[in-house]
C-alpha cells in the first residue's frame, strides 16, 4: 500500500513549493529514478525499458550521520531473452 509523500521543492533562489504525491521521478543521467513510500520504507528504483542494453545499479553510501550519497552505475545487459527484472511496475504476479 502506497502512502502520500510530502514534498518540498526548492528553486535556486530559495523559493519553496510544498506539494504531495504517491511517487515521483527525477531524470538523472538520462534515466527516470523513481521514489515512492511503501509502509515504513522508501523505495527507489530505475525504470528499465524494453530493449535496453544497460541496466542501472543504485549504490548507496553513508557520508555522515544524516547524509548518504546515491550513485547511478550502468552495466551491460548480459541476460537471456527470457530473463526479466521484476519490479513494482512490471505487471507480473510474483
Amino acid at each position: 500500500m502506497s502512502e502520500a509523500l510530502q514534498l518540498v521543492l526548492e528553486d535556486t533562489d530559495g523559493t519553496q513549493l510544498e506539494t504531495s504525491c504517491t511517487r515521483f521521478a527525477v531524470i538523472w543521467q538520462g534515466r527516470e529514478v523513481w521514489v515512492q513510500a511503501v509502509g515504513d520504507q522508501l523505495l527507489i528504483g530505475v525504470d528499465v525499458e524494453e530493449g535496453d542494453t544497460e541496466y542501472a545499479n543504485l549504490l548507496l553510501r553513508p557520508q555522515a550521520t544524516n547524509l548518504v550519497s546515491l550513485q547511478l552505475e550502468m552495466e551491460p545487459v548480459e541476460a537471456d531473452e527470457d530473463d526479466h527484472v521484476h519490479g513494482p511496475d512490471c505487471n507480473h504476479d510474483h
